[in-house]
């Protein structure tokens, strides 16, 4: 399979929704790698890194989050992978 890298903007209500633990716990289910973070501006930023069919599946669970969360958009860039990680962390 080969590996892929997305780096995705997530906006709306989803700060203060465990939307980062969430994303953490189902990334490593999925053996995905990477980061999540809350940003200043109220959106959730993430580098998700793997197997390309378990990251369209961290974006797709973007798409609606963790109960309590009101996502509004979700805006994926694709950037060469480059293994830099070894598991998935919440950062910030």
């Amino acid at each position: 399979m080969p590996t892929i890298r997305a780096h995705v903007y997530i906006s709306g209500h989803v700060q203060g929704v465990y939307f980062r633990a969430e994303t953490r716990n189902l990334a490593r289910r999925l053996g995905v790698t990477g980061w999540v973070r809350n940003l200043w501006d109220g959106r959730v930023e993430a580098v998700f890194e793997g197997e390309a069919q378990a990251v369209e599946q961290m974006i797709q669970w973007c798409w609606h989050g963790p109960e309590g969360a009101a996502v509004e958009n979700v805006e994926v860039r694709y950037e060469p992978a480059t293994g830099e990680f070894s598991g998935f962390r919440i950062v910030g």
